[in-house]
């Protein structure tokens, strides 16, 4: 029986000393062994052998990237204004010993250096540089925090500024700002339009009487052209045809009506000759031309009263209204 419990003891025993001497670390994970209480090593991971009860497994450190974000921190720029500004950091652990016994608190340290590094950044610039220069804040800031965090066995790899905050009366003022500048753009744009479009509009007009007014000669040199080889084909047919006195006296008298419908036509005149065409016209209507009136004998001296010579009759005149 005493055997029996002996080896029951013994069996609990090693079943202890077996899984207090083996340890299982997983991807991306560290431990620091330490050997009666001073450091031995660091697990890496997959499996590992410790000796139980003379080693010491401390906790497990991440070695991925983390993420921490910082709360926002009161800072004071070059023109005396506060504002708020938080931070997110980016960093990894590289030296999981450095980071276990050379800092006692890993974040709280991130942030303290962080305040005290963005103060810094910030207090050479103002409010403008400070808004507009977020890449060269942050280029500062991770220079200053990986030199100083290097010897902690940590790498930072990236800080960004999340928000600036600045005090509600400046925010006032530059929506003021910057609803003034969109004004100003809208309506210098407005007017560039209206600029445009009555150029636009005076080109098109322009364009519209020049062609208009090609369009009116073009239709007046094709008038006279047509005009011109009219009457160069009637004079051809009159002259080929060896048209006699009445038939172009007939036609001299039908041509007279048309002279006279022109609105320009205010004043024409009735030539000497109407007498020869008229009679020319009696003779193809068939009538008798009447007998001239005997001519009055002349006056002593072959002129008129007063021994002048007798006036030439002068031709007809009468007015058309257009």
């Amino acid at each position: 029986m005493a055997g029996v419990i002996v080896a029951v003891v013994v069996a609990a025993v090693v079943l202890i000393f077996l899984v207090r001497a083996v340890r299982i670390v997983p991807q991306a994970r560290a431990m620091v062994v330490e050997r009666l209480g001073r450091y031995h090593r660091t697990l890496t991971p997959g499996l590992a052998i410790v000796v139980p009860f003379v080693d010491r497994v401390r906790d497990r450190i991440d070695l991925r990237e983390q993420v921490v974000s910082f709360p926002p921190q009161p800072v004071i720029t070059e023109d005396n204004l506060v504002v708020g500004i938080d931070t997110v950091i980016y960093f990894q652990v590289t030296d999981p010993r450095a980071a276990t016994y050379e800092i006692a608190n890993v974040i709280r340290a991130i942030e303290q250096l962080t305040v005290t590094t963005l103060r810094n950044v910030i207090g050479g610039l103002n409010l403008e540089a400070t808004l507009t220069s977020r890449d060269q804040i942050n280029g500062q800031l991770r220079g200053v925090l990986d030199e100083a965090t290097g010897k902690w066995g940590i790498r930072v790899n990236r800080v960004e500024l999340k928000a600036i905050d600045p005090p509600r009366s400046i925010q006032d003022s530059m929506e003021k700002q910057m609803r003034a500048e969109r004004d100003r753009r809208a309506a210098i744009l407005t007017a560039e339009g209206v600029k445009q479009s009555e150029i636009l509009r005076a080109e098109g007009e322009k364009q519209a009487a020049i062609l208009r007014a090609e369009g009116e000669r073009e239709a007046q040199i094709l008038t006279a052209e047509g005009e011109a080889k009219a009457i160069g084909t009637v004079f051809r047919a009159i002259h080929e045809g060896d048209a006699d006195q009445k038939l172009l006296a007939y036609q001299y008298l039908q041509t007279l009506p048309q002279i006279a419908q022109g609105q320009a036509s205010k004043l024409w005149i009735v030539p000497s000759e109407l007498t020869g065409a008229l009679s020319g016209l009696g003779g193809l209507l068939g009538a008798a031309p009447a007998a001239p009136a005997p001519a009055a004998p002349a006056p002593a001296g072959g002129g008129g009263p007063n021994g002048a010579a007798p006036k030439r009759p002068e031709p007809v005149s009468g007015e058309l209204s257009g």
